[in-house]
């Protein structure tokens, strides 16, 4: 008789079922165990400027040139007077209006000690057609303004055949109450001035401080409040050698006065 046939379980030991592979929570997890997305700034609130021109190819040489300016300091040299050739009461009708002139946004901001900052746009939503960096403290154009009449001149040399707009200099001696008061320089916006323009967006005529966060910049970071005042200016453009900007003073002349004259001699 034969020996009765050992059982396949007899023969070797039952192997334990294979562990389970869990799911990378990063491939299989599900909605709402995934890592939100680190916060992104919100898209800017500019309206594109209908004739805004396309940088230069001037644009590398002018922010090396500017990072060259920075480094100047803030001086005062002696008085020079430059002559203007129109009397600007002459302009003005009874509304305090400029005949001719067209109505522009503008903006003078910087740290209390730095070198002011002067942004021209069409609308306080626009992106900025002009911006200047002038060698004047902030602090000092904004109490001049609060005393009476400030008169800025740029002034930058003519050269034959030149076909660039007076606007699109990059760079004027500064006249300031008629002295020589060192350089203006036209520059490119940066993200800190952007933010600046973002954040004054609705705001179309003011004055006061914004938190310094909004500049990055290191060499800012002594100060803890960036001052602004935003007001509606006339753009005169006398010919293709003489521009000026006029601050529209709508508190019957009572208010601060602030022209801004751009001359190609």
């Amino acid at each position: 008789m034969a020996a009765p046939q050992p059982h396949e379980s007899q023969l070797s030991p039952k192997l334990p079922p294979p562990p389970r592979l869990r799911a990378s929570s990063t491939s299989t997890s599900s909605p709402a165990t995934t890592t939100a997305p680190s916060p992104t700034r919100p898209p800017p609130v500019f309206l594109q400027p209908s004739h805004k021109r396309s940088p230069s190819k001037s644009t590398r040489l002018l922010r090396r040139f500017r990072s060259v300016f920075r480094s100047f300091p803030i001086i005062t040299l002696p008085s020079c007077k430059i002559p203007i050739s129109f009397h600007v009461s002459r302009l003005h009708d009874h509304n305090g209006h400029i005949h001719g002139g067209t109505h522009m946004t503008g903006t003078i901001f910087g740290f209390r000690k730095t070198r002011v900052n002067l942004a021209i746009q069409e609308t306080p939503r626009s992106l900025p057609i002009l911006l200047l960096e002038l060698t004047i403290p902030t602090g000092k154009l904004l109490q001049d303004m609060g005393m009476g009449l400030v008169r800025i001149a740029l002034e930058c040399e003519k050269h034959p055949n030149e076909k660039t707009k007076i606007i699109d200099e990059p760079i004027w001696s500064l006249y300031y109450n008629g002295r020589k008061s060192g350089y203006g320089v036209k520059r490119e916006p940066t993200d800190d001035d952007l933010n600046v323009m973002q954040m004054l967006h609705a705001v179309s005529m003011g004055a006061g401080v914004l938190p310094s966060k909004v500049m990055t910049s290191d060499h800012q970071a002594q100060d803890t409040e960036l001052m602004y005042m935003r007001t509606q200016f006339e753009r005169v453009i006398g010919s293709k050698d003489s521009e000026t900007f006029y601050m529209m003073n709508l508190d019957d002349n009572n208010g601060p006065e602030l022209s801004i004259f751009f001359v190609r001699i």
